[in-house]
């Protein structure tokens, strides 16, 4: 199971790759979790990448996912190439690494979005500003609707986002029932096999709104279903 966290810059990426990391290996799986490369060459180099450096950055950060599903259960990926992209094309306003962050991203078998809903934090080199969250948010969206990806939002904070975060990928043994897509908008709920619950991709409901409240509201709602 390869398993892609994507989210603008402090919401709460890192610490959920843990969690759900810390959850399977409790199960006994073998997990990897694969940082964020642009933030491992950030910190090395003191300094943001250049425009020629986003590609190889972007193909590491797929390598690596590469090298770990080779050797694990799980792979657990802290961002992958498609941010990579979004932030080659809001400062340098090259979307050439669209295709190949895209492509990539359909190999994964979940793809979740963390929410703006936590505090935003400052890390020094490479958070810019509480105020870039909402335009990566929206870029990220619009990229994976354009791609015909699917993905779920998480929202809460500790236990609560881990919670959600298993929902989402049908990881429901001791939460509640997990339903297909078809079945949130019937409201019947359909108890999935774990085959099934593997290969199920998650699109929201409610493609059109990226209001946060309202999804939140939406999720919630699902959780108590």
């Amino acid at each position: 199971m390869k398993i892609a966290l994507l989210g603008a810059e402090s919401t709460g990426k890192t610490q959920l790759a843990s969690d759900l990391a810390a959850h399977f290996r409790a199960q006994g799986k073998n997990v990897t979790v694969v940082s964020e490369v642009l933030r491992t060459w950030c910190e090395r180099e003191g300094r943001t990448p250049r425009p020629e450096e986003q590609m190889p950055i972007a193909q590491e950060q797929e390598r690596l996912v590469d090298e770990a599903a080779a050797v694990s259960d799980i792979v657990i990926a802290d961002t992958t190439a498609v941010m990579v992209a979004i932030y080659s094309a809001m400062l340098f306003e090259d979307g050439s690494l669209y295709q190949f962050a895209l492509a990539r991203l359909k190999t994964y078998d979940f793809t979740l979005l963390t929410g703006l809903d936590l505090p935003w934090v400052a890390d020094g080199l490479q958070r810019d500003g509480p105020h870039v969250r909402e335009p990566v948010d929206a870029l990220v969206r619009a990229a994976l609707a354009k791609a015909g990806v699917g993905y779920r939002v998480v929202y809460g904070s500790g236990r609560e986002r881990l919670d959600n975060a298993l929902r989402a990928i049908g990881e429901a043994d001791a939460l509640t029932p997990t339903s297909t897509p078809e079945s949130k908008l019937s409201g019947d709920p359909v108890t999935l096999s774990q085959r099934e619950r593997e290969k199920v991709k998650w699109q929201w409901v409610c493609d059109k709104c990226s209001d946060p409240d309202c999804e939140h509201r939406l999720f919630t709602g699902l959780g108590k279903s």
